[in-house]
């Protein structure tokens, strides 16, 4: 082990490497640094409850020490795994930053998830919804909820990729949009004419109201001039999808990718769309496909 530090080898020392680490070389979203951060917390909590003092004392026994008592305290599946992936990702830099001669996070095994089907939107549930977000009003608040939806469902985008897009993000010529990801990866997607009429509406009659000269080059702002929040345009969606059937920006995301397979897309092509890194991500959305089809088939099929 490399030399220690008594100020840095603190837990809250170790904490603000951490968070530095999570930002700079792994590039995690500041909402996965928040999770991360919180979830190491209770790990270093549980270590100082248990006598041991500091990031130095982690090995595998009080790892699993530490998930029983979230076990028995109530936790559920999800929140288990959510609680090793942070774990796992900060004995490696333990290790790796020469607090731990090993890393006892590889050891560590999580519950099998039972992953939920999404909820989606069927083609004319969101035909509907696209039609009913603006309500043909004029305000720029309506324009701005219109071309929302609209390049969420056409794009398939996440909701934090939509509100950091630029004005020259949009290609009208090739009918794509530069997105920047998860992890900084920037990939393009296409886009739909609706999608791009909805956002021309926005820049001709919406975006001019708000604009301010600290606006820069935003494409969707807020009535205060700013960059659209996470938080705003998840309220727009759900003010928009209420009168159809009430759904949030990825429950629009989810609809995007189900559609494309729907209509014969393939899977890698979905993968790409949607800026999944593994496989294994978009996968799920064949189950909701085969759903759908089974509950046709059952209804339609005399043999059934």
């Amino acid at each position: 082990m490399v030399d220690s530090d008594p100020v840095r080898d603190t837990s809250d020392g170790v904490l603000s490497d951490f968070e530095r680490y999570l930002r700079t070389e792994l590039g995690r979203s500041p909402h996965t640094v928040r999770a991360y951060l919180a979830d190491v917390r209770t790990l270093l909590d549980h270590l100082e409850a248990t006598g041991e003092h500091g990031p130095a004392a982690l090995d595998l026994s009080a790892l699993r020490g530490w998930l029983g008592a979230l076990h028995e305290a109530g936790a559920g599946r999800a929140t288990l795994a959510r609680r090793i992936a942070a774990a796992r990702v900060f004995t490696s830099y333990l290790h790796r930053t020469g607090r731990l001669d090993s890393d006892p996070g590889v050891l560590l095994a999580g519950p099998r998830q039972h992953r939920a089907l999404p909820t989606v939107l069927d083609e004319t549930q969101a035909a509907e919804v696209c039609a009913a977000a603006g309500d043909d009003a004029e305000s720029p608040l309506a324009l701005r909820r219109r071309a929302v939806v609209e390049v969420l469902y056409g794009t398939g985008v996440r909701v934090a990729e939509l509100c950091g897009l630029d004005l020259d993000d949009v290609d009208r010529e090739r009918g794509t949009v530069r997105v920047l990801g998860k992890g900084g990866k920037e990939r393009v997607v296409p886009v739909g004419r609706p999608a791009l009429e909805a956002v021309d509406r926005w820049l001709d009659g919406g975006r001019p109201h708000w604009a301010t000269p600290a606006s820069g080059h935003a494409l969707f702002l807020g009535a205060r001039g700013g960059r659209l929040g996470v938080r705003t345009a998840r309220r727009d969606v759900y003010e928009s999808t209420g009168a159809v059937r009430r759904t949030g920006p990825h429950g629009l995301r989810h609809s995007a990718a189900t559609h494309l397979l729907n209509g014969g897309a393939d899977l890698r092509s979905v993968q790409e769309f949607l800026g999944h890194a593994s496989l294994s991500s978009t996968q799920i959305y064949t189950h909701v496909s085969v759903e759908r089809l089974t509950r046709v088939y059952n209804q339609a099929h005399p043999r059934a």
